[in-house]
């Protein structure tokens, strides 16, 4: 039985946004160039259009909740989750790089899972991308399942 760090989601600063925002669209580009076929620069600049277009009103977008993930005081990661469509979206899930390979990953979800719940959720949907090994395992371990596939082969 593997056992997980204790989290609390809270949300996000002002401060603690502006720098999320960053490094949100530069993991995001990283999984969606490659899978798009654009240049590293050329995804970074989609993924900071599409940042702002899902958060117009930055981290107070109605039906967009941007939580720090906390173990005590110490921020360990973050979890970006829409409730805008029928079924709630997990947009992004982060764990700090000195705190990866701990299990803060599994507790922010379960965290996540819980609060969707407590807002009278009960389901969540999430996209990853094919090439990220370390986040299918994570989710497949949580029960989620896949729904739908693309796929791409390259001529």
């Amino acid at each position: 039985m593997t056992t997980t760090p204790p989290v609390t989601l809270r949300p996000m600063t002002e401060t603690e946004f502006e720098a999320w925002k960053h490094r949100n669209a530069e993991s995001f580009a990283a999984g969606m160039g490659p899978a798009r076929g654009l240049s590293p620069e050329e995804a970074l600049e989609v993924a900071h259009r599409e940042v702002e277009k899902l958060l117009p009103d930055g981290r107070d977008t109605e039906q967009h909740v941007i939580w720090m993930a906390c173990d005590g005081d110490e921020p360990v990661g973050s979890l970006w989750i829409t409730t805008k469509p029928r079924i709630p979206f997990v947009f992004g899930l982060e764990v700090d790089r000195l705190h990866r390979g701990k299990g803060y990953g599994r507790s922010i979800m379960l965290a996540g899972e819980e609060e969707v719940r407590r807002r009278g959720h009960a389901q969540l949907d999430l996209n990853v991308f094919g090439n990220n090994t370390t986040a299918i395992n994570l989710y497949t371990s949580l029960g989620y399942t896949v729904t739908s596939q693309q796929m791409r082969k390259k001529l």
